[in-house]
């Protein structure tokens, strides 16, 4: 038997294993790379990929050493003796092969891919190759039999609220912090909305990052339901949270990849609402050229299946259709984005009107998700708990029951982008200023991100400031400068 190391290391969603190249006890030679390993000892197993280190001092030849995810998986102290045996392939494999090959999978196919996923019997390459494969084609039924295996019996019981509510933006907007408006109006009028929320796979800020510098997002599971119980609003990472698991590693998968299949996204939505105990759902698609979804044709058909889902999965989905085809709010980047947000829950002149009357529409929309309000009356009502004040009350105690944080400041290292011509500005490539601030540094900096002073319909002359530019170190600004370079991201329409 060896004895086990603890080696720290986050390798993102996979069990990985180290064995010294003149390992006392098993052949080297005798295994192929990315050989997967079962670790055993009396009371606990694990699966790990495997790999082979020269250095003794790192893991010397009686040892094992387990990186951070396996270290904690297998749940046993240092110097545990352990024994190793070359895994079976993961039971889910010939699935796996079969939805590659093109093939439909049945409900209990997934529920075997998932659980595979979630016992880490996948590499990052294998989820890379379903989240390709799904992509290439899933069927309707698929999407629900998948939904259905990714909730995986982990969903919170709100035991004395029949009408949970929430929304999501399938996103690419830069800007759009809509979700925080939305939940400090809805908790206002007292419908509960525990909001969960997670990294973005294409925008340069996510709500996680946007909410993160207001007040603390990481909650346990024990912490998210008291404060939605308590509160009726709360908006939390699900990534701590016990639910959907496997969502989390294909998720991370996606990002590493900057790979969104629209159908994965979908069922990833889904189930982590309905993990969330969520019965009421808004699903918000912005449709634009340069934004995720690109066409009427495909948010009707993404709409289309939402509902079918939700039906069948007893969740109410409304699904509205909103235009995409630019930023919403001017920041872009957290400490941007939250200023936005602010000033639109405390009713400042200067708030931005896009961003005000999405989240009003939106938030109304939701409310008459509530039987005793009457159809068409969620706007208004919407709007008076918004220019009364509550809203913004109730955000302040989303934030103190949270836990407050100190506010960042923006980068000090900054640039204006100035109009190269005279005109009329006739579009905005969400594309490019998502691509600029995530150059600029937003995903890594807080302070980082971009002012925005110009949006579609307003005139410019040449040399007038388009939007300014922050970031944290002068390096990033050098590389923001240089997709500046390619394209300002507007397009000047001279009229002259």
């Amino acid at each position: 038997m060896l004895s086990l190391k603890y080696i720290n290391i986050k390798s993102f969603n996979e069990n990985i294993a180290y064995l010294n190249k003149n390992c006392l006890e098993y052949a080297i030679e005798d295994i192929s790379a990315l050989s997967q390993v079962e670790i055993q000892t009396e009371t606990s197993k694990i699966y790990a990929f495997l790999q082979i280190v020269e250095d003794e001092s790192l893991v010397a030849s009686n040892e094992i050493g387990l990186n951070r995810e396996a270290f904690t998986d297998l749940g046993e102290s240092e110097g545990t003796p352990v024994s190793i045996s070359l895994a079976a392939p993961a039971p889910s494999r010939a699935a796996l092969k079969r939805k590659i090959a093109g093939n439909i999978l049945s409900p209990q196919d997934y529920k075997f891919i998932i659980k595979d996923i979630i016992n880490r019997r996948y590499s990052n390459i294998d989820i890379a190759s379903f989240i390709v494969a799904g992509g290439t084609f899933i069927s309707a039924n698929e999407v629900l039999s998948l939904t259905d295996a990714l909730v995986n019996s982990s969903k919170i019981d709100w035991k004395y609220d029949n009408i949970v509510v929430d929304h999501h933006c399938l996103g690419g907007i830069p800007g759009n912090k809509t979700d925080i408006i939305i939940a400090a109006i809805v908790g206002a009028y007292g419908l509960m909305i525990p909001k969960t929320v997670a990294k973005s796979t294409t925008s340069c800020a996510s709500v996680a990052d946007t909410m993160g510098i207001l007040t603390n997002v990481h909650l346990t599971q024990e912490r998210f339901i008291e404060l939605a119980e308590t509160n009726r609003a709360v908006i939390a990472d699900y990534e701590p949270l016990d639910i959907a698991e496997a969502v989390k590693s294909i998720s991370n998968v996606e990002r590493h990849l900057g790979l969104t299949q629209q159908e994965f996204l979908l069922t990833s939505i889904l189930a982590i609402k309905l993990s969330a105990g969520i019965t009421h759902l808004l699903i918000d698609i912005p449709v634009g050229e340069k934004s995720r979804v690109k066409t009427t044709y495909e948010a009707i058909r993404l709409r289309k299946l939402a509902e079918f889902a939700g039906d069948r999965l007893g969740m109410d989905i409304e699904v509205v259709i909103t235009d995409g085809q630019e930023p919403i709010g001017n920041g872009i980047g957290a400490v941007l984005e939250a200023r936005d947000v602010v000033q639109v829950l405390k009713n400042k002149p200067n708030a931005p009107q896009d961003l005000l009357e999405k989240s009003l529409f939106l938030a109304g929309r939701i409310l008459e998700f509530d039987p005793k309000l009457r159809g068409g009356q969620g706007y208004s009502t919407a709007e008076e708990i918004l220019k009364s004040g509550r809203a913004f009350e109730k955000l302040n105690d989303m934030i103190k029951a949270q836990g407050k944080k100190e506010q960042p400041v923006l980068g000090e290292f900054t640039r204006e982008v100035l109009a190269p011509e005279s005109g009329e500005i006739t579009a905005i490539d969400n594309m490019q200023i998502n691509r600029i601030g995530i150059w600029a540094g937003v995903r890594q900096n807080t302070g980082a991100g971009i002012d925005l002073f110009k949006k579609t319909g307003d005139v410019v002359k040449a040399g007038e400031p388009l939007y300014k530019i922050y970031t944290a170190t002068p390096e990033d600004l050098e590389l923001a400068e240089s997709v500046v370079e390619n394209s300002t991201a507007y397009t000047i329409k001279n009229n002259l």
